[in-house]
């Protein structure tokens, strides 16, 4: 998400990639949102630790060619990829996170995915896992920058929210493990259900959905 050993704040409130890379170096992976609704969310940072986990086996099965990891954070999916002879780079904004990748043997750059990127146009496989097809709050703009990224028959490679959970952009804001409470930042929660009206705004179509341990993918393609 964003980052900084240093705590920056805004408004009195801390940086999102401060808390985010907090919760990252945190021995127990302690690392919350809440919502504006008052809800307060744990989210796995143990499962984005360490190596391939429960579900990432047939999402990573289905990258045959370059890939680009997005929103990488530690990079067990970049680091399974290169020791399988897979092409991969992982790009992340949040500068601990892109130190981890590296640590874990693959390459990874500090980049928005909406700024300039090496390789536009020819990437083989993109994956947005770990529900980060929400960045930036707008799934929409988030897979057209996708189409301009992917060659002519690539596939992205997408984790959506399983059927009956909330869905829809919000302000978020990011708890750590110290209590510090983030600023609000837009985020995007995108079910199973609505991928493919997304994903045709976009001049995508769903290629295939599967449920692997519990999590929902889908693969597109043009």
């Amino acid at each position: 998400m964003t980052g900084g050993q240093a705590v920056t704040t805004v408004h009195g409130r801390c940086c999102p990639t401060a808390v985010y890379e907090a919760g990252l170096r945190s021995v127990a992976g302690r690392l919350w949102i809440r919502h504006t609704d008052g809800r307060r969310e744990s989210l796995p940072v143990d499962r984005w630790r360490g190596g391939v986990k429960p579900g990432d086996a047939f999402l990573l099965r289905r990258c045959n060619g370059p890939t680009l990891d997005v929103g990488c954070g530690p990079g067990r999916l970049a680091a399974a990829l290169t020791v399988r002879g897979i092409p991969a780079l992982g790009i992340d904004v949040a500068p601990f996170a892109v130190e981890l990748t590296r640590r874990a043997g693959a390459v990874a750059l500090r980049r928005d995915v909406f700024g300039r990127l090496p390789g536009e146009g020819r990437w083989a496989a993109l994956v947005l896992a770990d529900g980060n097809i929400g960045i930036g709050g707008d799934p929409a703009r988030l897979l057209s920058r996708t189409t301009e990224l992917l060659a002519p028959t690539g596939r992205a490679l997408v984790e959506l929210e399983p059927p009956g959970r909330p869905t829809g952009a919000h302000l978020i804001r990011l708890e750590g493990p110290d209590g510090r409470v983030s600023r609000a930042f837009p985020w995007a929660f995108v079910g199973v259900e609505e991928i493919a009206h997304l994903a045709a705004g976009a001049g995508l179509r769903v290629m295939e959905i599967w449920r692997s341990k519990g999590r929902c993918f889908a693969a597109l393609g043009s």
